[in-house]
């Protein structure tokens, strides 16, 4: 089955005909409903012919537009909904529009009518809706039609179209093959559950459960590295994932056949007989190219090798041979998730917005603090948050735990900028890190330090910079999440404040390509190496733009007429 669908329901160009055509409506509501179709149609960056016009296929959709992206006001993007809304109710009422779609079959109306659970007709009576639309029968269902069937909902639908939603069509299908009388007798595939279930973390034996609590304990110490440099423990975040690595090992290794009373130990768990079948377990179940979890795995069990000692140089080797042949497959570069953000980065008008924003909050903060001193106080924090990564793209960590007089500073005197530095220790990949900051950031800085942060002191006289409760720093949870949405609300562009170094690392190379060397003193990473290997995919960005110049400006050529 071709996964090239015709149109199944009228569209937005059926209902702009329509409304054109219409006697009983005035020329300013044709007009505007007219408009605003096309206004819609545009925001969805798709043509009127492929969008159905029926409201309930596009309310979510429309609900979920940013008027920042569009160049519209709020305003504007309000009047278009509420007319785009008017427009497809009036012509679902004259054209005969179905609120749900396509008229089922006859066929499929016999199966559908005994499905009395809400649940189940609300999940199978779309795909019987497609399957009619299409011309395809109950008896000819198969995984093609579903794959089918998944592909048009993610193109036409904001409903979830993943491994999930077709595991539940397919249990819901099944599930009716003993119930209805004639439900064809298909089977369908249900995609695997991810499982989470297994043995208890008592069932381990014991000599096993105490190598795992010394060897987690020792993580969270300061501790010495392979070449004697003094790094520090690891976070309890950190701990509490190793614990849940190990424990999905051992219980890998069980339903690999390999005994439990033979894990005696984290030596014997990670010796290459039991290792080697854990990882290629793992492998199998990532498909032909290891997962990054794999791979890293891999990597653990030799260090966990090393930490339990005793193990000799023939064994070592097979771990080492593993985990070398596990990295060949790792990708340095960046997920395709941080690429999409970059893309959007570089796009001309969209950091900008970003940029501006601190100027637009600490505004809206002004007008505020009179009558909503806290409120307007956590939009300054906010605004000063952005104009800080803006230009001093720094970790979460950093970022939540600036304290004024120690990180932040004015080493000329009140009148002069800031400057934000932090120690090597305070720092994740001790490096020291150190960044002065323009008259803007500065401005915003001051404004914010003396006009709205006394507000959200609560009594303290902490030195943070970004207090928050009980003498403390921000929570940097709570803090990550109100930069996130107050940015997206007021840019549309969703960005966390890790990626905000993405973006630092993507506009240097965009301006100065190839100085990888300047991106790495900016994100603080230790080796010129590590930068080259997460940046090396903008090269082809870069790539892009230098031919389209030297297209655009650089070749001579005429126009000739054809």
């Amino acid at each position: 089955m071709t996964k090239e669908i015709p149109a199944l329901e009228p569209s937005f160009a059926d209902a702009i005909m329509a409304i054109r055509a219409a006697p009983d409506l005035s020329a300013q509501t044709k007009r505007h409903w007219c408009s605003s179709l096309a206004g819609i149609a545009r925001a969805f960056d798709r043509p009127m012919e492929l969008i159905v016009a029926r409201y309930s296929g596009v309310r979510a959709r429309m609900a979920a537009l940013h008027h920042v992206p569009l160049d519209w006001t709020t305003k504007t993007l309000s009047n278009h909904r509420s007319n785009a809304k008017a427009a497809l109710l009036w012509f679902a009422k004259n054209a005969g529009v179905l609120p749900y779609g396509v008229v089922l079959l006859p066929v499929w109306e016999r199966f559908c009518t005994p499905l009395r659970d809400p649940s189940t007709r609300y999940r199978l009576l779309p795909f019987a809706r497609f399957c009619s639309g299409v011309g395809v029968k109950p008896d000819a269902v198969d995984e093609a039609v579903v794959d089918c069937y998944m592909d048009h909902r993610a193109r036409t639908t904001t409903c979830a179209s993943d491994a999930a939603s077709r595991r539940i069509l397919a249990r819901l299908w099944n599930a009716q093959i003993d119930r209805i009388d004639g439900w064809p007798q298909i089977r369908l595939m249900e995609p695997p559950v991810k499982g989470t279930a297994g043995l208890a973390w008592e069932d381990f034996p014991a000599g096993l459960r105490q190598d795992v609590e010394a060897h987690l304990a020792g993580l969270a110490l300061v501790r010495r590295n392979k070449t004697g440099q003094r790094i520090k423990g690891c976070k309890p975040a950190t701990v509490t994932t190793r614990r849940r690595e190990i424990v999905a090992a051992v219980r890998m290794a069980v339903r690999e056949g390999i005994p439990l009373d033979h894990l005696t130990s984290l030596k014997a768990l990670v010796h290459p007989d039991f290792a080697e079948k854990i990882i290629d377990a793992y492998w199998r179940k990532d498909g032909e190219v290891p997962k990054t979890y794999t791979i890293n795995l891999a990597s653990r069990f030799v260090a966990l090798a090393h930490w339990s000692g005793g193990m000799d140089e023939e064994a070592l080797r097979r771990l080492e041979d593993m985990r070398f042949a596990l990295e060949e497959h790792r990708d340095d570069g960046m997920t395709e998730k941080n690429l999409a953000l970059i893309r959007l980065v570089l796009t001309d008008g969209v950091w900008s917005r970003v940029v501006n924003l601190p100027d637009q909050l600490m505004h809206q903060a002004r007008l505020q603090r009179r009558h909503a001193p806290v409120r307007a106080g956590v939009l300054a924090q906010i605004a000063t948050a952005v104009a800080i990564l803006t230009v001093a793209p720094v970790r979460l960590d950093n970022l939540a735990s600036i304290r004024l007089g120690e990180n932040l500073t004015k080493l000329g005197g009140p009148d002069s900028t800031f400057w934000l530095t932090f120690a090597k220790y305070d720092v994740k990949n001790n490096v020291p890190l150190q960044f002065k900051l323009d008259a803007t950031v500065t401005a915003i800085i001051n404004e914010y330090v003396h006009d709205f942060r006394p507000a959200l002191m609560r009594g303290s006289n902490a030195d943070w910079l970004f207090p928050g409760e009980s003498g403390e720093h921000k929570d940097k949870i709570s803090f990550s999440t109100q930069i996130v949405e107050r940015v997206q609300k007021s840019t549309g562009l969703r960005i966390t404040v890790h990626q905000f170094r993405h973006a630092a690392g993507a506009l240097i190379l965009k301006h100065r390509p190839g100085e990888y060397e300047l991106v790495r003193r900016i994100l603080g990473h230790k080796s010129l190496s590590t930068t080259m290997k997460f940046y090396l995919d903008l090269n082809t960005t870069q790539a892009s733009e230098i031919y389209t110049d030297i297209v655009r400006q650089k070749l001579d050529f005429s126009r000739t007429s054809i």
